[in-house]
């Protein structure tokens, strides 16, 4: 016979295997239940964007077209601008033949958005193409490459006609309409140099202080006519902005950056544009852990972000003239 040490040991080891087998399943079945509520709630977002008019600008290259490609799939109804009528018909063909699911044929509008006479007559364009617009992406803009020295003042205005006063310009022209039916939303495409300013792209970064500024005033104002406002702040992406950019006599840049070309995949920040359109957040941040440190240092620290940006304009000068 077992003495009574041996029964609860006996005992304790049966009812260790008994909660051991219990166990296991419950962690599998909680598991599965989180898969599947996230599964639902993802499903719940992405509807927010079925058969919503989105309208996009700068959609014929870059974060644009990714940003087509991304919301076309999602179901939602395009307006494509910008201001090369080919490349946004090519555009709109690539997603026409690629449409297994046969969603709604994207409507294309020709416009400079620095021309802010154009972008004021365009408006209505936009809005006839289906009656409503339900979310707008400021996306267009124009990187600048110089020295605040040898830049010409025309330059600084140019681009913030395209980065600031153009996006400025369509939203206020849209809102009444999203105001009238108390639904809608602005989304802009800024910069982590819209939060922090590094050397060398004086005129860049001031335009996207700008919009940022411009738009947490607006996100303020427009609540209480249930309109949102997103400002999406990325780090650098892998396109052709610093090819475009301008110089300080207003030529292009022509050069591809090393941080450029190591940025992040257009696809990438187009998924966070969606994915922040669906969840309706209000700022979101697409950025590395360098340029977040930077940000928060700027805002924390500022006696040591201004030694850091002096350091950088120096090694900048330093291998300009080697």
């Amino acid at each position: 016979m077992l003495s009574q040490a041996g029964r609860k040991m006996l005992y304790n080891g049966t009812l260790l295997e008994v909660t051991y087998s219990n166990l296991l399943p419950l962690m599998l079945g909680s598991v599965g239940l989180i898969i599947l509520f996230r599964l639902l709630q993802s499903m719940k977002e992405r509807a927010i964007v079925q058969g919503a008019v989105v309208v996009i600008t700068g959609a014929s290259s870059g974060l644009g077209k990714e940003c087509a490609r991304v919301f076309h799939a999602a179901g939602a109804r395009l307006v494509l601008c910008g201001r090369n009528k080919q490349k946004l018909e090519e555009l709109t063909k690539e997603l026409t033949v690629n449409d297994k699911k046969k969603a709604h044929m994207p409507h294309v509008v020709i416009f400079d958005l620095a021309d802010l006479d154009t972008v004021r007559s365009s408006t209505q364009e936009i809005l006839d193409c289906f009656g409503q617009v339900d979310v707008l992406i400021n996306n267009a803009g124009i990187s600048y490459r110089g020295n605040i020295l040898d830049t010409a003042i025309s330059v600084d205005k140019d681009v913030m006609n395209t980065n600031y006063f153009g996006p400025v310009a369509l939203t206020k022209a849209i809102l009444p309409s999203m105001v009238q039916r108390r639904s809608g939303h602005v989304v802009v495409i800024s910069s982590v140099q819209g939060k922090i300013a590094i050397p060398f792209r004086s005129a860049y970064a001031a335009s996207k202080h700008a919009t940022q500024a411009f738009f947490d005033c607006l996100r303020a104002e427009v609540e209480q006519d249930g309109i949102k406002v997103t400002v999406i702040s990325p780090g650098y992406i892998r396109t052709n902005l610093s090819l475009n950019a301008v110089t300080g006599n207003g030529s292009k840049y022509g050069v591809m950056d090393k941080s450029t070309a190591e940025g992040y995949e257009p696809r990438a920040v187009a998924e966070a544009v969606l994915n922040a359109v669906c969840r309706r957040k209000k700022d979101v941040l697409v950025a590395g852990l360098l340029p977040t440190v930077a940000v928060y240092m700027r805002t924390l620290i500022p006696s040591l972000f201004f030694p850091v940006m002096a350091a950088r304009a120096k090694k900048e000068r330093k291998m300009k003239a080697n």
